[in-house]
């Protein structure tokens, strides 16, 4: 995947093809909106916490709106999971591999991953939020596993050149390495300030997170790699 290409459909092509509307534009407008104003209300009050009157204030909208677009509040905070993962996978489908490069393209993998909490702290907040309610309400998405199946595969064809390549393991399954990664990166970000007091030292610095991002290609390169001594001869040529 050492390159990414979009294709169209022939109906996308046609000059024919139905634009939409003054009256569908303004309505996905507003929809969009309202998602965007969901999201930060829900990233900081959580479900529970995160009020119909908040986001429609936060919007610029009308709380019917959100009952017309949405159909309820937990509708309302299903679409906004999904759209946070939507995102994820769409940032990751603009990677660009070179699977003849395993190894590096491995800690493009992984640095991404680590790089996306960082960067998009609402998404670990929604996620935790999710969580206390024990998943519920992403069960019910009818999308929620479309979302997984893309990510294992890119990390899937990395894994398998790189064995092809007699650099990894052929005994590790790419769901595994993705929780790993997920893990180390999510949980860091997510704890940072209370681990940071319970440690003593500050980890919510651009240097204590590059320092921790470089932990993580080491131990995953080590995980996945026939062995540790090919492990620390790629670290140490600075093919990762």
């Amino acid at each position: 995947m050492a390159t990414t290409t979009s294709r169209k459909t022939p109906a996308s092509k046609s000059p024919l093809a139905r634009r939409p509307g003054v009256r569908e534009l303004a309505a996905q407008a507003t929809r969009d909106s309202i998602l965007k104003a969901a999201t930060k209300v829900f990233a900081k009050h959580g479900f529970d916490g995160g009020r119909v009157e908040q986001i429609s204030k936060t919007a610029k909208s009308y709380d019917r709106m959100i009952y017309y677009y949405f159909g309820s509040k937990e509708e309302l905070f299903i679409a906004v999971l999904e759209e946070m993962y939507a995102r994820f996978n769409e940032a990751e489908s603009d990677l660009k591999l070179n699977l003849e490069e395993p190894v590096e393209a491995l800690k493009v993998i992984i640095d991404f991953m680590a790089s996306y909490y960082q960067k998009h702290p609402e998404f670990v907040t929604l996620l935790n939020a999710e969580n206390l309610h024990r998943g519920k309400h992403i069960s019910k998405s009818l999308r929620a596993r479309e979302y997984s199946s893309p990510a294992i595969a890119v990390l899937d064809g990395v894994l398998k050149s790189g064995a092809a390549h007699g650099l990894f393991r052929t005994d590790v399954r790419a769901r595994d390495i993705y929780l790993m990664i997920a893990a180390l990166g999510y949980f860091y970000v997510s704890n940072r300030f209370t681990l940071s007091a319970f440690l003593g030292e500050e980890l919510d610095t651009a240097q204590a997170f590059s320092g921790w991002r470089e932990f993580i290609v080491d131990a995953v390169l080590r995980t996945v790699a026939i062995d540790s001594i090919r492990a620390r001869t790629a670290l140490a040529s600075g093919r990762v």
